[in-house]
């Protein structure tokens, strides 16, 4: 995430927020790749077969923060609700999906990085998502950073620097949460 100088992205973002037609195109140019990255890796840990495709993702989630309603206020803000949006788009998907099951199994994603010590690797997305929302009605900087780091794909470093707090607030942050998470979930 560092392809982006944070001053010229917030400019940007301000000129979007103002109606520029042509800072949209620019945004999406200079976001463009770091979005597909996200959305990499949260397709890496989808099942076979899985049917969206990174850039579907990327645009799906690009046109859900276009309609103008918020207002980013910085970078960290920005990707926080490119995040959240994505994890939206997966989660709807994983609707869809179990849906056209009929009530079989949940859609089961692979959360490696979730992972803590644990005989099932396999996480339902849907559960996860439920679990997320609790953990956010309590504690929503765990929430966010559990949001950047999974749907985001950002590092440790990354989180801390776009939530400006330290590495080692973020790493106390992610531990707690992930074992919240897989409590609330088993």
């Amino acid at each position: 995430m560092s392809d982006l100088d944070l001053d010229d992205l917030t400019h940007l973002l301000r000129s979007v927020q103002s109606g520029g037609d042509d800072a949209r195109g620019l945004l999406y140019e200079r976001v463009y790749r770091e979005l597909k990255a996200i959305a990499g890796s949260q397709l890496v840990g989808e099942r076979p077969g899985h049917t969206l495709q990174t850039t579907a993702l990327v645009n799906e989630a690009y046109l859900r923060l276009m309609p103008g309603d918020e207002h980013w206020q910085n970078r960290a803000h920005f990707f926080g609700s490119a995040a959240r949006a994505m994890r939206r788009i997966l989660v709807d998907h994983a609707r869809r999906h179990q849906s056209l099951k009929r009530g079989g199994e949940a859609e089961r994603v692979t959360i490696g990085d979730l992972a803590i010590a644990t005989d099932e690797p396999d996480l339902d997305l849907l559960a996860l998502d439920q679990a997320l929302d609790a953990l956010a009605e309590d504690e929503p900087r765990l929430a966010e950073v559990v949001n950047l780091r999974y749907f985001g794909g950002l590092s440790l470093a990354e989180t801390a620097k776009l939530l400006g707090i330290s590495l080692a607030t973020v790493k106390r942050d992610w531990t707690f949460a992930r074992a919240w998470l897989l409590e609330r979930m088993s």
